[in-house]
């Protein structure tokens, strides 16, 4: 991830699916589609993106996401063992948070219009890592898509164990720390196959922040922490001995397109961010609510050797930010940060799901090819 003279830029990975490719996806989760017969229609979608993501100019690329049937977080539950049936589909109620609560008139109009179910899978046995055919075919599969497109740099999105077993409760192990500890123990083995390939991994925790709103609201601030410091311990031990480098850890506040008014404060969680060995941190940037966060790094000191991706562009608008926008989001950064330590981004990902998308296809692209034009502009400043 290195860089010299140039803003590079990224995205968080989750792309809106073509429609024929979206098809092929809604077959498979209904069981409708023949064995063997996903393999080709995704090797060519991931083909077709990785290529025009390269068009559009993005130095570091993504598979899309494409290969994952469930969400982006609970996508990880059909690669491990121990988890049971689904119980039941996440209610309101069961993740409520002071911030549904306040708005609650509009959230009971929103949320039926988001095709995001999330469900309930209790963990019920030992957890233990399974998905090496599909976690290999999503490495196979970007890598010769980037090689096609004569692309050098990319990246698979994964989860994190905060994010990953946030929704199933624990009913096997003695403790929530054993729990995690499996839990995080078993997703290493993604982390590692991924880096061993040659490309970098991103761990993607959004239920870090958000739980905060969760728990926070119910109970207390240490409550918050005493939830959260456990699983930050746990991904700490499943990066143990992988190059930091080869890491971009990743949050959000939800992706959802909602008031987020009662969201926690960057400043109050970025010490627990700095604990992990990773090289990058994206984070939302772009989002109204947390923008003016930019002055959190003033006083927070960015350790030596790691990067900032700011998301400069947002998932969660049908308008397409200005370049010169995009460029002023990315020099107000390197002037505190350094002009070498950061790299252009989204918030969050643009589909959180198969059959999720927060903006239309075309106005993503069209709001990748801005960051790629704030890039240029920031450079021309920033490298005068």
């Amino acid at each position: 991830m290195a860089q010299v003279d140039r803003i590079l830029t990224t995205h968080v990975g989750s792309l809106v699916r073509p429609d024929d490719f979206t098809a092929v996806l809604r077959k498979k989760v209904a069981g409708d589609l023949p064995d063997g017969a996903f393999e080709a229609p995704l090797r060519e979608a991931v083909a077709w993106v990785v290529k025009k993501q390269a068009e559009v100019g993005i130095d570091i690329v993504s598979d899309g996401e494409y290969g994952k049937i469930g969400g982006w977080e609970q996508y990880v539950l059909d690669r491990l063992s121990g988890f049971g049936a689904e119980m039941s589909e996440a209610s309101m109620a069961e993740v409520a948070t002071g911030d549904m609560r306040r708005f609650a008139d509009f959230y009971r109009e929103f949320w039926p219009t988001q095709e995001h179910p999330e469900a309930i899978y209790p963990c019920i046995g030992e957890i233990a890592y399974t998905g090496f055919d599909e976690l290999n075919r999503d490495i196979d599969n970007i890598k010769s898509g980037m090689a096609a497109a004569g692309v050098e740099t990319g990246f698979l999105p994964v989860a994190a164990p905060a994010s990953a077993f946030s929704l199933s409760p624990n009913q096997h192990y003695p403790s929530d720390e054993a729990y995690i500890e499996a839990g995080a123990k078993a997703l290493r083995e993604e982390y590692l196959g991924i880096t061993k390939a040659g490309l970098f991994v991103q761990i993607d925790d959004a239920h870090l922040p958000f739980m905060w709103d969760r728990i926070v609201h119910n109970g207390t601030r240490a409550d918050y922490f005493a939830w959260a410091q456990p699983r930050i311990d746990a991904l700490k031990e499943a990066l143990k001995g992988i190059p930091e480098e080869q890491v971009r850890y990743h949050i959000c506040w939800g992706s959802w397109n909602g008031p987020h008014a009662s969201d926690v404060e960057l400043r109050e969680i970025v010490d627990l961010l700095l604990e992990l060995p990773v090289g990058a941190y994206a984070i939302e940037a772009a989002n109204p609510r947390h923008e003016h966060e930019w002055k959190v790094w003033k006083d927070v000191k960015l350790p030596e050797g790691r990067k900032l991706i700011p998301g400069v562009i947002s998932h969660q608008t049908n308008v397409v930010e200005h370049p010169e926008l995009v460029a002023e989001r990315l020099v107000r950064y390197a002037s505190v940060v350094g002009r070498e330590n950061v790299i252009g981004g989204s918030d969050c990902g643009f589909a959180q799901g198969p059959f999720v998308r927060r903006v239309h296809p075309s106005i993503m692209w069209a709001k990748l090819e801005s960051l790629v034009e704030g890039a240029k502009l920031a450079t021309a400043e920033l490298w005068p």
